[in-house]
């Protein structure tokens, strides 16, 4: 039974900028009087390598799951067959987040629970323990001569040891691993999909540099690393550089990184990649412990003869997410959008969802909120939500507030944070109950929620309003947020409470849900009391942001909305038509444009191709999503919390919007947006019991609406005012086949 008693570890020494620390081989003989199956489990601070009799049975890249190991520390299982006679079990650690310097930024470097990497394993049949860590592993020195989850990895082959993990290995001047005092967190298996491998992409183009280096042109941005195969000279050293982009000719560290205090040291080493040559024949390599945000690589230490097309291949990684949905249309623009939305999220998922893969690798909390609708639409992450889930309401305060990133070791409480980027608490749960029917994330957080909700009044001013934390981020331009702090502050603590009543009346919780709802209405009254200007129906701030959010969230009563909405369609022709918002507002202004039957004008300002739109990015050559829109520059060119939009396509072109009265997962409304621009749109997403597929293409003077639903899928179309069905309807039960749309204007 694997116990905290039972972690080893090579050296109680930290890796650090001044001085790197090997990786380490841990190598075990064990004696089997027959053939048998066993179990062996893992667990790890840090990141691991485990084989078996010579051969690598790690199930996924970057195991076992990155955590706060003072919260949990991870564990894996594995089951092989023993041979008679010796069999070999051999491990690499590296140092993942339990030994970052280059976590510096968010202290990561000072952390409680830092430590040099440790592991524990026990081998078991199904009566007995049969072996363990503490039974005498012995180490060496590996290849690996330095790791870094952020900056990098240094591989030095000269340090290879043929067989290191075989049978018959003499490994005599080996020496014992030491016996070390385990984090505080509670073992817990790693019940996720693991990290895997999804494509490989060679380059696009290389260019030669004055300093005799050579840059890789892979055509877009992802996240993974790069396999380098070479036939070099004994010692030959070959470093290789990452980055999103490119200025005068060469790399763009400074958007890759943060040009701070430590800039003079950190841009010579940070995404960097080294190798150093054995010389003996075509060599490979590629890096086990670290991994980049890239599109272009920069080659330095290699001969014009080596600089070839197949030196590098990019390997894409993410967490192995299966494919749940898609959406097509007519218009080039719209669906390259789809495609660099979908990279985009999978680019930065590893385990749980990040905000980059190249300057952070952290688990922002409202980079995931933002988009989960989106993701959970597209693929099946829930299983890593669930886990991350976890992970967010143990690092839980005492006094209920949330960090902005998880996990951490502290950074984050008292900046990054509030309602903005707590609601990941809710949206989560909520938006995974919506779309898989399963409650059983809602019912392990519950503490979570009620000590979250107690938090937030004992933050409210005199007024019951919040002002914590971060707010309408990444406004368009660059500049402060127009919508205030304390608006968006409180309607997302409503929204909050209003998800997380919901859900406890899910779970039949309802005294705990009836004061979430409490809570709830108190905000919104505060917000209606203060906040709003009744004689011109504009929400605080008046801009864009301020007022679409108010519209989406019920601010505003029934009577009101008509007017709130023109105020709301004033200020956007003000700006030409142009998005004038931070993520807040970009997550919610084209839903609320599509509810009052304004969909062409959101896809209009979201496909355009002047600045500032989704659809100058990709004029600008953007292949992932960005993270914020200026002018002249580009702050990240690896985000996914603008990537609502996404399930805007779905849910407000093709209509698709799955679950629409939020308690059956087999229901279906239908209700398209026939935006003039285009032809065709179609979408899919597959349930448990089948694939629904909406479409719809125009034809001659009507629309063709195609349906595709299981048997099982209760569906209804519903069509705006400027159209009908051939039976002069707006609103029918449908099921799987085609139905005429008429229409005045097509």
């Amino acid at each position: 039974m694997l116990s905290k008693e039972m972690f080893i570890s090579a050296s109680k020494e930290y890796n650090t900028f001044e001085k790197n620390v090997p990786a380490y081989y841990f190598r075990k003989s064990y004696f089997s009087p027959q053939t048998e199956r066993v179990k062996i489990s893992i667990a790890v601070c840090g990141l691991y390598q485990l084989y078996f009799n010579g051969k690598c049975i790690t199930k996924g890249f970057l195991a076992p799951y990155i955590s706060n190991t003072d919260d949990f520390i991870y564990y894996d299982e594995y089951e092989v067959m023993l041979d008679e006679g010796e069999n070999v079990f051999g491990v690499i650690l590296g140092n993942g987040f339990q030994n970052n310097p280059g976590g510096h930024i968010w202290d990561f470097d000072k952390s409680a629970f830092r430590s040099a990497p440790m592991f524990a394993l026990t081998v078991e049949n199904d009566n007995d323990l049969l072996l363990s860590s503490i039974d005498g592993f012995k180490i060496k020195d590996s290849p690996i001569r330095s790791d870094d989850y952020r900056f990098g990895e240094s591989y030095d082959a000269n340090y290879e040891i043929e067989g290191w993990c075989d049978k018959a290995f003499d490994d005599s001047d080996w020496t014992p691993a030491l016996c070390v005092t385990a984090p505080k967190g509670e073992l817990r298996m790693a019940d996720i999909a693991p990290i895997v491998k999804q494509k490989e992409i060679l380059p696009i183009a290389i260019f030669s540099c004055e300093d005799g280096s050579y840059i890789y042109d892979f055509g877009e941005c992802n996240a993974g690393i790069c396999r380098l195969r070479i036939n070099g000279t004994k010692a030959q050293k070959i470093e290789m550089r990452h980055a999103d982009s490119l200025i005068d000719g060469d790399l763009n560290l400074a958007q890759v990184w943060f040009v701070r205090e430590t800039w003079d040291r950190d841009k010579d080493i940070v995404h960097r990649d080294t190798y150093i040559c054995a010389g003996n024949g075509t060599e490979e390599y590629q890096p086990v412990f670290t991994y980049h945000g890239f599109r272009y690589v920069k080659v330095s230490g290699i001969t014009e003869q080596q600089a070839t097309k197949d030196l590098l291949t990019f390997c894409v990684y993410h967490t192995h997410l299966h494919k749940l949905g898609g959406f097509s249309c007519s218009d080039e623009v719209a669906a390259k959008l789809y495609e660099v939305t979908m990279r985009s999220i999978l680019a930065n998922f590893h385990h749980f969802p990040t905000d980059c893969p190249q300057r952070e690798k952290n688990g922002w909390t409202a980079d995931a909120a933002l988009s989960c609708e989106t993701a959970l639409l597209n693929f099946d992450p829930e299983r890593n939500y669930r886990e991350w889930m976890r992970n967010i309401c143990k690092a839980q305060r005492e006094d209920g507030a949330l960090p902005g990133i998880v996990p951490t070791g502290g950074w984050g409480f008292e900046w990054g944070n509030g309602p903005a980027w707590d609601c990941v608490l809710a949206e989560l749960p909520y938006y995974t109950y919506i779309y898989r029917g399963k409650a059983d994330m809602i019912r392990d957080s519950v503490p979570a929620y009620l000590s979250y909700l107690h938090y937030l009044r004992s933050r409210t001013d005199e007024n019951g309003l919040l002002c914590i934390g971060l707010g309408d981020w990444c406004h368009v331009g660059g500049i402060q947020p127009k919508a205030p702090l304390i608006l968006t502050d409180s309607i997302m603590a409503m929204n909050i409470a209003n998800k997380i009543a919901f859900m406890l009346d899910v779970i039949e919780r309802h005294e705990e849900a009836s004061f979430a709802h409490n809570e709830a209405r108190h905000y919104r009254k505060a917000i209606r009391d203060n906040l709003i200007d009744y004689n011109t129906m504009i929400a605080q701030g008046s801009c864009q942001s301020s007022q679409a959010m108010c519209l989406y969230y019920g601010i505003y009563c029934e009577t009101e909305k008509k007017a709130a909405f023109e105020k709301l369609l004033e200020m956007i022709h003000a700006m030409d038509d142009h998005i004038d918002v931070g993520v807040l507002g970009g997550r919610v202004i084209f839903h609320v444009l599509s509810e009052f039957g304004y969909s062409d004008l959101a896809y209009y300002m979201i496909t355009r191709d002047d600045y500032p739109s989704y659809g100058n990015w990709l004029k600008r050559g953007a292949t992932t999503l960005w993270e914020d829109f200026f002018p002249d520059k580009v702050s990240s060119m690896n985000h996914h919390f603008w990537g609502d939009i996404c399930a805007w396509f779905v849910k407000r072109i093709v209509g698709l919007q799955l679950n629409p009265d939020k308690h059956n997962i087999n229901t279906l409304k239908i209700k398209p947006a026939f935006i003039r621009k285009l032809d065709h749109a179609s979408a899919y997403h597959d349930l448990p019991s089948g694939r629904i597929s909406v479409s719809w293409k125009r034809e001659d003077q009507h629309i063709l609406l195609e349906v595709s639903i299981p048997k099982n899928v209760d569906a209804a179309a519903e069509l705006d005012s400027a159209y009908c069905f051939e039976d002069g309807t707006q609103y029918k039960s449908v099921s799987s086949g085609t139905y005429k749309i008429i229409t005045n204007n097509i």
